[in-house]
């Protein structure tokens, strides 16, 4: 789906819901609702992107959880959601790249 047709049904959607207009109450349910996710196409292109990087560098380490939020939040100009950074992690493993996707932890100090 294209994005003007995407922002086309999400407005239609929103006014058929809220005919006379978006309750102040509501805004922020809304924005959790239509939180953007990441296109398959997106996916892979990140998922590309991070595999031609680790290829290219000689001292190859996996790839963090931290690189594909990283390069989500470049391509998007948004914090990705979890659920983006796993299918991109899901990708790249399928491929059969390392991915260590693990949360880093606090410092208990």
């Amino acid at each position: 789906m294209d994005r003007s047709h995407l922002m086309r049904s999400i407005i239609g959607w929103l006014r058929a819901g809220y005919p006379h207009g978006v309750p102040a109450g509501d805004y922020i349910p809304l924005v959790a609702l239509l939180r953007r996710q990441l296109t398959d196409d997106e996916v892979r292109q990140i998922a590309d992107h991070l595999a031609t990087e680790a290829a290219s560098n000689p001292d190859f380490e996996p790839i963090t959880r931290v690189d594909v939020a990283v390069l989500i939040t470049k391509m998007t100009d948004e914090m990705p959601a979890d659920a983006d950074i796993e299918r991109v992690r899901s990708v790249l493993e399928g491929a059969g790249w390392t991915c260590d996707t693990e949360t880093p932890k606090a410092d208990p100090s």
